[in-house]
């Protein structure tokens, strides 16, 4: 009677699917997670040891997350677990962003729908809206970033709009203006019409912007230069609206300039035969010919320091612009494009500003908040420079027909070009100067400070270096005051009489203990008297009503949470990490805020990521139906998926995703499962008896054991060089090629059929240990659902006693399980493999044989190779039935691989008989008297 040896083999069995089922799973892990309070018991486990500090840039409290969001939050938890992991005290605090414009217009917006004027709402009630949209928010996204597995101290994240935060907030405006880095002045600020508030640097987007371009005369009126007489100095622009501000003109003293005489001119052209133009040599054909001039002749060539002293009319002269125009040098002057001269309107360029300073010219004051001239402004009183709405006003096509009408208008076109706009409201910015504070950039060396903390810094990547230095090696002064309601008010007091600002200690003390128990609201809700105390008299102040820049909001960040929660945190951060566009955001904010305050960063490194388009590389918007949504993806694929994309994309670079990207990573993810599963399924009924120390165990097992220690090491540079990209392909790698392709298809004989006490099962089990062991604590910070899940699917048998994989470390990893000589060996063993492989895959598609335990090749190599062969069971890791290897000549006809020279294969059936259990082909089987259809290795392990 045949018996059946189905039971005695080991097959691996796991709870553990093949599917991982993550939208359904994922939710269920974390509440897992929340009702063990996983977070407060790594935060227990971590007490005592040296912290790491992820400082959260605060996203804006207004709307559903995005994939940039997705990205951003991400990265900086996979950093923060790996931290964790690598023995640190890794603290993550989340934060919002929550005053500003967007919101106002959101409750601006409620309140047109319900017919309501913002102006009839009292201020207090308007900022009490603000604050309860802006809470709403934070809560869903809160939500929205814990589902992508996002962990942090989410019950204790920081806002903006606390009143802790707010009451911080002043102390450190109140530092400005102790140590005189803050002023008030009148200087040209980026100014948005539609928001009615002076931009920061910060929020300005540079978009492709049609304008009006204008080359006009002003006449000469006086000179000490003859080459000018009776000549009209041409300017150019792209604001004609500006040119009623004009008051002066700008010339390069090193540029060469000359007098043309206009001698004939096409039809149309608004040109006059023998009129005189004075031009910069570079550029005068190319402005003659656009101005419609075919003929001209040349007169006088002058270098343009000849132009001191001389001053023309203002083309609408005797219009109400009755006054001298003076040519003045200017070294922002260049021939790139236009006439050679410049404009000069000193409140509507920063250029033009101190050019005008420099030089005693007036600033007047022509546009008013609304883009509108004032009413004083002659010919073109009310009309808008833009509108509310931040559309074109009539402002430019005025000015262009009383140029025309005066005869001082050459030539006008059309010209595309990079031009400012908001980043919130997207409408076209306009320079004006208006009243507003100010932190100087040179007063206590400012800028001389955040350059040295630049350098003092570490950019991952390194030209994040240059791109904020160039930015702070440039930057104006810093305009901090806003001219709107949702935010933290400027809270001084300015004298009266002086104009000063009350720097009072003890005053700002009390302001900031007022805010601090009731927020910054007491400010606009209070008397300013309660405030000022019995020392002063509110009725000798101007109580400062202007709100601070969120950007300075924000990068006071540092000073509201890591320096008031030093028990759990630190300052300064060890790493603060943002999109690239925060160079000139958050990290730039933060720089000066820091270094006019404390005298350095408030961070040790800064890590910038890219934007996210999509499969061909367009940005996402609606109208391409490409966007997106993170939510998306974890309904249908699950959160591991997308953690899996970002770190498996170059997030130095810009990022890719779309639906192709996404089932590519979930192939990937796929492997990865499937690696982990088989190790579950091995280590079935595994116990710790079985365990074997690694120097009795077979070469090929401290072979992967050599592979762990190797990939340790790389891990761990890897964590440190931020190169998460890196660290995952080597692990995926590993996992597919050298575990899945090769040890688990050497070993499966081994582990199925061997005795289970025998040495080399042992081995491969303890093995498998290992790869568990060390793979679930790699992939957790990557795939925090996945390893967790994997698991919590363990062996009992195991003893691991950790309720999570985030509470475990890295495992330590022997030093002696490095062996070089050995790795060099077995890549030669592999290669010979590979074409052995490649000869039994051509003989299976000739269907000579149907699976490789039918095989008997002979492997045709040197003496060197062979002697290397000597001591390695070869047909066990080509999965053959037997092999012979031979440093004879290879037959004509043998199987080669051109990249592994001097290897050739010739095949050949196994013969004997095919052992009923492990199916190999052997002549022993039959030689066991108890078990006629097994092989002798197989009779042993049934016995």
């Amino acid at each position: 009677m045949t018996r059946d040896y189905k039971s005695t083999v080991f097959l691996p069995r796991t709870d553990f699917p093949m599917r991982g089922g993550l939208p359904t799973k994922e939710p269920e892990l974390l509440k897992r997670w929340a009702e063990m309070d996983l977070f407060g018991k790594l935060r227990a486990g971590a007490k005592g040891r040296k912290k790491f500090v992820l400082h959260d840039g605060p996203p804006y409290a207004n709307g559903n997350i995005h994939i940039g969001h997705a990205v951003n939050k991400i990265l900086k938890d996979v950093i923060v677990r790996f931290r964790q992991m690598q023995g640190f005290d890794a603290d993550y605090v989340p934060g919002w962003d929550c005053h500003g414009l967007p919101i106002e217009w959101k409750i601006e917006e409620k309140y047109r729908k319900a017919g309501k004027n913002k102006d009839d709402v009292p201020l207090i009630q308007f900022r009490a809206e603000c604050r309860q949209f802006a809470e709403e928010w934070v809560g869903i996204q809160a939500a929205e970033f814990r589902r992508l597995g996002v962990e942090g101290d989410w019950k204790h994240p920081y806002a903006t709009m606390t009143f802790p935060a707010e009451a911080q907030i002043v102390r450190e405006i109140h530092k400005f203006a102790l140590n005189g880095g803050l002023y008030k002045g009148s200087k040209p600020v980026m100014w948005s019409v539609v928001e009615k508030t002076a931009l920061a640097d910060a929020e300005v987007e540079y978009h492709d912007h049609t304008s009006t371009t204008v080359f006009a005369r002003f006449p000469v009126w006086g000179s000490s230069a003859p080459e000018v007489d009776e000549a009209s100095i041409v300017i150019w622009t792209t604001t004609p609206w500006t040119l009623p501000a004009n008051r002066a003109i700008a010339y390069g003293d090193e540029i060469e300039y000359a007098t043309f005489k206009v001698t004939a001119v096409a039809e149309g052209s608004k040109a006059v035969v023998g009129e005189r133009l004075v031009l910069a040599t570079g550029v005068a054909e190319g402005v003659l010919k656009e101005a419609g001039v075919t003929e001209w002749k040349q007169l006088h060539r002058f270098p343009g320091s000849r132009l001191a002293g001389t001053y023309c009319r203002h083309p609408l002269n005797g219009k109400g612009y009755d006054f001298k125009v003076p040519l003045l040098a200017g070294d922002f002057v260049t021939t790139d494009a236009g006439s050679g001269f410049v404009h000069i309107a000193p409140g509507h360029g920063e250029d033009d500003f101190r050019l005008g300073q420099a030089n005693g010219i007036e600033v007047p004051q022509s546009v008013g908040e609304d883009g509108r001239y004032y009413a004083h402004v002659p010919l073109f009183a009310g009309l808008a420079v833009y509108t509310d709405q931040g559309k074109p006003g009539p402002a430019n096509k005025a000015v262009l027909e009383a140029f025309e009408e005066a005869g001082s208008l050459l030539a006008s076109n059309r010209i595309k070009h990079s031009y400012p706009h908001s980043w919130r409201s997207k409408a076209p910015l306009i320079f004006r100067t208006t009243p507003q504070w100010f932190i100087s950039m040179e007063t206590n060396d400012l800028r001389k400070v955040a350059l040295q903390a630049i350098s003092d810094t570490r950019w991952v990547p390194t030209q994040g270096e240059n791109r904020i230095r160039s930015m702070i090696e440039s930057r104006p002064d810093w305009c901090i005051s806003r001219q709107r309601a949702w935010g933290v008010p400027i809270a001084l007091f300015v004298r009266k009489a002086t104009g000063e600002i009350l720097r009072d200690e003890a005053v700002f003390a009390r302001i900031a203990d007022i805010f601090q128990q009731e927020g910054a609201d007491a400010w606009f809700a209070r008397d300013p008297q309660d405030f000022l105390g019995n020392a002063y008299s509110a009725d000798e102040f101007e109580q400062v009503r202007d709100i601070v820049d969120v950007w300075f909001e924000s990068g006071s960040s540092h000073a509201f949470v890591l320096e008031q929660r030093l028990e759990e945190l630190a300052w300064p951060a060890d790493l603060y990490l943002e999109g690239s566009d925060q160079h000139r955001g958050w990290f730039h904010s933060s720089l000066l805020e820091s270094c006019g305050t404390r005298g350095r960063a408030p961070y040790n490194a800064v890590l910038t990521h890219g934007f996210v388009l999509d499969e061909q590389g367009r940005k996402m918007s609606k109208s391409l139906g490409n966007v997106v949504a993170p939510q998306e993806v974890c309904d249908q694929y699950g959160a591991d998926i997308l953690r899996l994309w970002i770190i498996n994309s170059d997030y130095s670079e810009d990022l890719r995703i779309g639906k192709e990207i996404i089932k590519t990573q979930a192939d990937l993810y796929r492997r990865l499962r499937n690696t982990l599963r088989y190790l579950l399924g091995a280590l079935a009924d595994y116990t710790p008896a079985e365990r074997i120390d690694a120097a009795q165990m077979p070469e090929l097992e401290r072979w992967v054991l050599h592979r762990l220690s190797e990939l340790d090491a790389l891990v761990r540079e890897k964590v440190e060089a931020y190169d998460f990209h890196a660290l995952f392909v080597a692990l995926h790698n590993f996992c597919a090629v050298e575990l899945s392709a090769f040890y688990f298809d050497v070993r499966k004989d081994s582990l199925y059929c061997d005795p289970v006490d025998s040495v080399r099962r042992r081995s491969v089990r303890t093995v498998m240990e290992h790869l568990f062991s060390t793979l679930t604590a790699w992939l957790a910070p990557i795939l925090c659902f996945t390893a967790e899940e994997a698991w919590l699917a363990r062996p009992d048998g195991l003893g691991w006693t950790e309720e999570s994989v985030h509470l475990r470390g890295f495992p330590e990893v022997p030093a002696e399980w490095r062996n070089d000589a050995l790795a060099a060996k077995w890549e030669a063993v592999r290669n010979v493999r590979r074409v052995v492989t490649g000869a039994l895959e051509l003989e299976r598609a000739n269907k000579t044989i149907g699976s490789s335990l039918q095989a008997d090749p002979t492997v045709f190599v040197d003496a060197a190779t062979k002697a290397l062969l000597a001591d390695v069971d070869f047909q066990d890791v080509c999965i053959t039935s037997a092999i012979e290897v031979t440093d004879a000549a290879a037959p004509d006809g043998a199987f080669t691989l051109p990249d592994v020279p001097g290897v050739a294969v010739a095949p050949a059936l196994a013969e004997g008989e095919k052992c009923e259990r492990c199916w190999k082909v052997l002549e022993e089987v039959g030689t066991v008297a108890d078990h006629p259809t097994l092989c002798v290795r197989c009779a042993d392990a049934v016995a």
